[in-house]
């Protein structure tokens, strides 16, 4: 435990990714096998199930600090973290552990079964005999994930470092459900196996967003325009008779995504697309909300890939017959691209489509497809000059992505929060509502959104110093605030939702401007967030 909690002490301290990437892969170079093993799994996100839910760590840390309850619950909105203000408010301890990360983790597994009082003694006894990084990192091992800046990938660059194993096939090694209480660190890293190589993906080619207006690209000849579909980004690989899928996030999604596997039977080896993973209830193209319901699943059922099937809506081909052809003109990736896929288009329970490409002679026609875009559930248009390569990284020149202009509606802040960092001692997450009228004929302020981010520094320390002054209720971290400031929001998609009280769904709400110049009574109705959603 020593050594790990060293490990997130220093990964704490640094926003650099090469330090953070270089004291990982120092760790896993030193660590014992079967601690290398529960690192991997704790930053892979599979950590053991919660053993003591965090009330009961509430009421236990504030029990042996001897402060009230009040006062803990009040340092921690202050802090913003569990595991860290328990941490802090427990009395200094000065002694350590001779324990090992797996020790403690298998300890957490056998307490799940245990008592209450027997949690509260393992628990507490544990506080008072570890360092403060020692005793935050057991804390943080029993309520959840590390807020640290580590994704998966990143922990795969160190491991790859420590290994010399390529990054690719080491995100291939630590997928599935293979446990860390049973698997060695060997069988799960180091063992070779033939099939590693097969799903590498080639590096993702990415396109800024056009700002100025379209005639400052070129020709409007030398462009195919596509829609930017609203799905997630995808390369879905077929090699050897194995098929994989892999994210934008270069995260392999292939047991998220069982339908592909109908592709094998069609595809030939050697094939890699690049396309974007879309929701397709009923055989029409669904809208995001539909895809965030199979997202983060562990396991998909029957019925909801039932409900929700999804496609793979293709438009770039990288692999083809077993040979790379990124370096090729995109019109020519293109013609393979479509000699493979339109035969398929029309097949029942083919989960594959293609993606059109358009041309047009006047830049005032690609900007009239672009107005049709919400209607055809995208974001707005890709441009693509028909010769491009397919590039690796994000690049300026060959390929531009052209969005639609956000959703936005005027909004009544209603409730604040304090925010977190640098900014936990300001209230900058708000919540915002919309006027929809009673049955007795008066108005009402209807929760719709909540937002953090789109202020100056400036202007959320004068909306903080307001609200601190015109709070009139406090519900833990939370005030509900005097009605009286109007925000202008945007929000890039809308859909109706039985989980929210306002009926409606908003994708990436943020504040688009401070509406100093309006009155609430010239906020918007929900009536008018509602006639946004696209029919």
């Amino acid at each position: 435990m020593k050594e790990f909690a060293a490990l997130i002490k220093q990964l704490d301290s640094t926003n650099k990714t090469s330090l953070k990437v270089k004291a990982l892969a120092d760790y896993f170079i030193q660590a014992s096998e079967e601690d290398k093993v529960w690192t991997i799994a704790i930053l892979s996100h599979r950590r053991p199930p919660r053993p003591v839910n965090t009330t009961l760590l509430r009421e236990w840390a504030s029990e042996v600090s001897d402060i009230p309850m009040w006062l803990f619950e009040e340092s921690y909105h202050i802090v913003g973290d569990l595991a860290e203000t328990i941490a802090l408010v427990l009395p200094t301890s000065h002694k350590s552990t001779n324990k090992t990360l797996s020790q403690f983790l298998n300890d957490l597994v056998i307490l799940k079964g245990k008592s209450e009082e027997e949690k509260k003694d393992y628990v507490t006894q544990h506080w008072q005999c570890l360092t403060y990084y020692e005793r935050f990192v057991f804390t943080k091992l029993i309520t959840g994930g590390f807020r640290i800046g580590i994704s998966q990938k990143l922990m795969t660059k160190a491991l790859s470092a420590a290994t010399g194993i390529d990054q690719d096939i080491l995100a291939y090694k630590l997928m599935g459900n293979w446990d860390p209480q049973t698997i060695s660190f060997t069988e799960l890293v180091l063992v070779e196996r033939q099939s590693d190589t097969l799903s590498k993906p080639f590096p993702f080619y990415l396109a800024y967003a056009l700002e100025e207006d379209p005639e400052s690209v070129g020709e409007p000849g030398k462009w195919y325009a596509e829609h930017k579909w609203d799905g997630i980004r995808a390369q879905l690989i077929i090699r050897n008779r194995e098929l994989f899928v892999w994210s934008r996030g270069e995260e392999l999604v292939t047991d998220k995504y069982p339908e592909f596997e109908t592709l094998l039977e069609y595809v030939p080896d050697g094939t890699v697309f690049d396309g974007e993973i879309l929701p397709f209830p009923a055989g029409v193209i669904g809208t995001f909300n539909d895809l965030q319901k199979r997202i983060g699943r562990k396991s998909i059922s029957k019925a909801l890939l039932t409900k929700i099937p999804v496609i793979l809506m293709a438009y770039d081909l990288l692999e083809w017959q077993g040979e790379d052809i990124r370096s090729h003109p995109f019109k020519e990736r293109r013609r393979h691209l479509e000699t493979l896929v339109e035969p398929l288009v029309n097949l029942e329970n083919v989960p594959l489509q293609l993606s059109e490409t358009m041309t047009f002679k006047k830049w005032s026609d690609f900007a009239k497809e672009r107005s049709l875009s919400r209607e055809k559930k995208s974001e707005g248009l890709m441009l693509k000059q028909k010769d491009s390569p397919y590039l690796v990284g994000r690049k300026k020149g060959d390929w531009w992505k052209w969005k639609v202009d956000p959703f936005t509606i005027d909004a009544v802040l209603t409730y604040a929060m304090r925010g977190h960092g640098r900014r936990s001692n300001l209230f900058t997450d708000y919540t915002f509502g919309l006027w929809k009228e009673t049955k007795d004929g008066n108005k009402e302020l209807v929760t719709f959104a909540k937002a953090y981010s789109g202020l100056t520094d400036q202007e959320f320390r004068k909306i903080d110093a307001w609200i601190k002054k015109n709070t009139l209720e406090r519900f833990g971290p939370v005030r509900s605030v005097t009605p009286f400031h109007v925000f202008e929001i945007a929000f890039e998609g809308i859909a109706p939702s039985s989980r929210h009280k306002s009926g409606v769904a908003t994708r990436f709400p943020r504040i688009h401007r401070w509406r100093s110049d309006k009155s609430i009574e010239d906020a918007n109705t929900l009536e008018d967030l509602k006639n946004l959603i696209p029919k």
